[in-house]
């Protein structure tokens, strides 16, 4: 393991900035990476080799701030166990009554400072829209928006429930066009599904809005919404505008059919994302009794077949997933063993990939002439990385390093 001390000097220097012998995941050998006026002027091949390890700013593609922070309220109040994913479905909606503009702005504010220590520098929130009324959580989430804007790029997608689209879906489709958000909706065997998932691409193309759906989000072979978007996106011409959360039922296809209908979605360009936080802990889950299937979608076949496959935090400290940080490594970490994966080829599942969907101008890929946001990481390789997740890290902005008051905060 590489000396603290050496990796200290090593991030100390005059202007330009210049960190020496740093890795660089995905690129052999090691870098000095040079810094001026704000932007990356080189990276240099290196003799040195203890400079730690430097990733892209994090992009966290599916989290929902509305939800966030309220399991000690959950817990203390309703005092349940959760049992399944309809479970914590019902206890947020016990929770919803507390969802005052002053107690989502607390929360949500609390999530993204946590996410800009981390090193996120783009983030996708969905917002409940479950009645054809604005939800509490819309205009404050626009406001932290504004707020945010030069740390995080915010996007916010409207999350309706499937069977209010046909009598709100125009109206929300107008205010997320207003407020330049995503439209979505959650779909799980819904009657006449069909029809919806037309109805919400058909008020896509007339607003020009990207869609992102909650999908088969559940361990029922009947279950195949996914299919009917992927079909949807091809005929509407929407190739690089759907993606698509959860799938978990695709763990239940058959060899053939997994590969037909992943060969469509990426003929379509329609992307997955993967949230193994909470689906793991919701998935075939019976208290008292360990889980057999893990619900993740098979995202070695997605990417194989050629569709965009990304990771992120989804639920955090909440009643889907009672924990979590809003640090989109710990997720890469976790995935890493459930999955199978090797971390050096996933790394741009949370990183550039998840970027580029949320047209992020703050989390850029590590090249020449890019602005100088980045993460450098106490480690020797992103192996190291991932096996110590108490490696210290620093934020760069417009390289700089975040105030060590920020960097230390958990620990304050």
């Amino acid at each position: 393991m590489t000396d603290g001390s050496e990796m200290d000097r090593a991030i100390v220097s005059e202007k330009p900035l210049r960190l020496t012998g740093v890795s660089l995941p995905g690129r052999p050998g090691r870098y000095d990476l040079v810094v001026a006026d704000g932007r990356i002027a080189d990276l240099v091949p290196s003799r040195e080799t203890d400079g730690g390890v430097v990733t892209p700013l994090f992009a966290d593609a599916h989290v929902h701030l509305d939800k966030t922070h309220t399991i000690a309220r959950i817990g203390a109040e309703a005092n349940a166990r959760i049992e399944c994913l309809f479970d914590a479905i019902a206890l947020m909606e016990q929770d919803r009554a507390n969802w005052t503009a002053a107690d989502i702005r607390a929360r949500a504010g609390l999530a993204l400072e946590a996410a800009y220590r981390q090193g996120v520098g783009a983030m996708r929130t969905h917002i409940d829209w479950v009645t054809p009324e604005v939800p509490e959580a819309w205009p404050v989430l626009v406001e932290l928006r504004k707020e945010w804007k030069d740390r995080i790029d915010l996007q916010l997608a409207a999350l309706i429930h499937g069977d209010i689209v046909p009598e709100a879906g125009a109206a929300v489709a107008a205010r997320v066009k207003q407020d330049g958000g995503v439209l979505g909706a959650f779909f799980y065997r819904n009657a006449d599904i069909a029809a919806k998932v037309e109805a919400m691409f058909a008020l896509a193309r007339a607003h020009d809005l990207d869609l992102d759906f909650h999908v088969d989000e559940g361990l029922d072979a009947e279950a195949d919404g996914l299919s009917l978007i992927i079909e949807a996106a091809r005929r509407h011409g929407m190739a690089g505008r759907v993606l698509c959360g959860h799938a978990c039922s695709l763990t239940l296809r058959s060899a053939d059919e997994l590969r037909r209908i992943l060969a469509a979605g990426a003929e379509a360009g329609v992307a997955l994302v993967l949230l193994p936080t909470t689906n793991l802990y919701l998935q075939d889950r019976a208290n008292g009794r360990t889980p057999r299937l893990r619900g993740i979608a098979p995202l070695k076949e997605a990417r194989e077949a050629g569709m965009a496959v990304m990771l992120a935090s989804d639920n955090v400290r909440d009643a889907f997933y009672p924990y979590g940080d809003y640090d989109p490594l710990s997720v890469l970490r976790l995935a890493a063993p459930v999955c199978h994966l090797e971390p050096e080829d996933w790394l741009d599942s949370i990183t550039t990939l998840p970027a580029r969907w949320c047209a992020s101008s703050i989390a850029t890929p590590l090249e020449k002439a890019m602005p100088a946001n980045f993460v450098w990481h106490a480690a020797s390789d992103l192996g190291d990385l991932i096996s110590r997740p108490q490696a210290r890290r620093i934020v760069y902005r417009g390289g700089k390093p975040l105030p060590a008051s920020n960097q230390d905060w958990r620990n304050a």
